[in-house]
């Protein structure tokens, strides 16, 4: 493993810099196939994108791009393998917000999110809503922050674990809103569900997925906001949190990291190629059936967007002893 500094504050920007001056810019990449690791098992949300922006990238790198899943150890195992590949662009990991988050709760994890890898780009996101029982006498972000600021600790909110991004997101809007709850960690996303159908816990942070959407359009949930920035073409008409609580965002990504050291043009090359494939109409209506958005950006501001995340849990982490 590379090594590391430890400090939270370093750069990441400034790391990559370095790293890139030492890499071979190679005009001929790509020359044979390329490999992007899911670090989770198939059949999920990461390796339904990955496979999805996969084959249209061959066609326009004009080499195989093969999805590799390697699961294990809440996702460290594919990307230790990532970490440690030659920096030469063909093997990526196909990222999430974990990546940031399994470090922070278990240092010795064997990799750092920010210093082993090279930002290439945001693929996908999924911002979170809130959802709430159908019996809760509140029916915007408004109501909810006043009713229970009246019942301090009093209401339950639902997480798939300790320390997942649920979690996480919930204690951020939390402190920002001047709220306290009480959390019920439950078994996945069938858990948290059930929870919310019948009352067990009044508050849940999640993605927008097909059975959130479906409970909602039949009356058997609410939600009550989205953290987007923005309104989200994922729930029409859906007001965001942050016009209630200002700057609160909490967006779930997926995105494409190289090993640290990969030159700036091999990653600029794969960063243009996957904008292309994102701006396919094909591609982005098979995303948003799965409950995404295609959100592709710069290198730059994925590292940006890693760093600034990267800090904010480490802060709530720290604070509330979460490990």
């Amino acid at each position: 493993m590379k090594s590391r500094i430890i400090s939270i504050g370093l750069s990441l920007l400034t790391a990559g810099a370095m790293t890139a001056s030492h890499a071979q810019d190679d005009p001929k990449f790509p020359e044979r196939p390329i490999t992007i690791v899911v670090p989770y098992l198939a059949g999920g949300a990461s390796d339904f994108h990955a496979r999805t922006i996969a084959q249209p990238l061959s066609k326009v790198l004009g080499q195989q791009v093969i999805v590799d899943n390697k699961p294990g150890a809440s996702g460290a195992v594919g990307s230790i393998h990532v970490a440690n590949a030659r920096p030469d662009g063909y093997t990526l990991l196909y990222a999430n917000n974990g990546q940031l988050i399994a470090p922070l709760l278990n240092p010795s994890i064997g990799y750092h999110p920010i210093e082993d890898f090279a930002p290439v780009t945001i693929a996908t996101t999924m911002p979170m809503v809130l959802v709430v029982p159908k019996s809760l006498p509140v029916d915007d972000m408004a109501g909810l922050i006043r009713y229970a600021k009246d019942r301090p600790g009093q209401l339950n909110y639902a997480t798939a674990g300790i320390g997942s991004y649920g979690n996480l997101a919930t204690i951020l809007l939390s402190q920002m809103g001047g709220i306290e709850m009480t959390q019920i960690p439950y078994k996945g996303e069938a858990g948290t569900t059930m929870a919310i159908r019948t009352n067990e816990s009044q508050v849940l942070m999640t993605s927008p997925s097909k059975t959130m959407l479906g409970l909602a359009a039949d009356g058997t949930i609410k939600i009550l906001g989205v953290a987007s920035a923005t309104p989200s073409e994922l729930v029409p008409g859906v007001r965001t949190i942050g016009e209630t609580i200002p700057g609160f965002t909490a967006e779930i990504w997926f995105g494409l990291l190289a090993p640290a050291g990969t030159s700036s043009s091999t990653v600029r090359k794969i960063n243009a190629a996957v904008s292309t494939v994102l701006a396919d109409p094909d591609v982005r209506t098979r995303l948003l059936s799965s409950g995404a958005a295609a959100s592709p950006s710069t290198p730059e501001a994925f590292g940006q967007a890693m760093k600034a995340e990267h800090a904010r849990w480490a802060e709530i982490i720290k604070e509330k002893g979460i490990k």
